[in-house]
């Protein structure tokens, strides 16, 4: 990407890049966690999701032949119902004849509805190709959200534990980090849905973009509470790395 494109546009590249440094970071700190497992889940589910944006993008060279073949064969078509009309009223001027023009009319017509249709098709193999990797992104946002649902500031601030208690065993340092690194895969999560928007401009895909971004965001915020609820209580400083 370059130029205007850089500061306009999302990359995939970055994407993929900050996604990967991400899960450096997340194993080198939590090797034993199963954050670490979500998030090399997550950079799987992105190289894929990369690659089907990149052929989304792609003219479907086969469809677009075919609208040339149909254009070109109702074109013909109507060509020769002309050249008879032509003929027809040179040997007899005085037939009108609207049988041919009605059957030129009616090539025309049945032209045009092969064009839409192999044009719209065209749209609708590149939307459902769209929605396959947005469903993928949107489960994997849920799993993060369930690996941090235990994760409860609680336990900091002299909760009791009960005999179903989860396993609370990490620093309010650590915590603080385990928290922002969930909102950090959220966030990556809601920009590579954000890459199909530039592919596919469709209204369905854009509106299913946008309640994938809404979901991040929504999930983000909960945590981020947890993460402000720690550093007041605890007077932690807010993670920056």
């Amino acid at each position: 990407m370059r130029g205007a494109d850089r500061y306009s546009a999302l990359s995939a590249d970055s994407i993929l890049t900050t996604l990967s440094r991400l899960g450096d970071r997340v194993r080198e700190r939590f090797p034993d966690r199963g954050l670490t497992g979500v998030c090399a889940e997550l950079q799987r589910i992105a190289e894929a999701h990369v690659k089907r944006v990149v052929d989304v993008s792609k003219p479907h060279l086969l469809l677009r032949g075919l609208v040339a073949l149909v254009l070109l064969a109702g074109l013909f078509m109507a060509g020769v119902g002309v050249e008879q009309k032509v003929r027809q009223l040179m040997i007899n001027p005085d037939a009108i004849g609207f049988e041919g023009i009605e059957a030129i009319a009616n090539i025309l017509i049945l032209m045009g509805a092969a064009i839409w249709f192999l044009l719209n098709l065209e749209t609708r193999i590149k939307r459902s190709q769209a929605l396959g990797a947005l469903h993928e992104l949107r489960s994997i946002a849920h799993v993060i959200d369930m690996h941090q649902l235990t994760k409860d500031p609680a336990s900091l601030l002299g909760a009791g534990r009960t005999a179903s208690s989860p396993d609370r065993d990490l620093s309010p340092a650590d915590l603080m980090r385990y928290l922002d690194y969930c909102t950090e895969m959220l966030s990556l999560t809601g920009k590579l849905a954000a890459l199909c928007m530039q592919s596919v401009r469709d209204e369905v895909v854009i509106h299913t973009v946008n309640e994938i971004e809404g979901l991040t965001t929504n999930l983000s915020s909960k945590i981020w509470q947890k993460i402000m609820i720690i550093r007041s209580e605890i007077d932690l400083p807010v993670p920056k790395s």
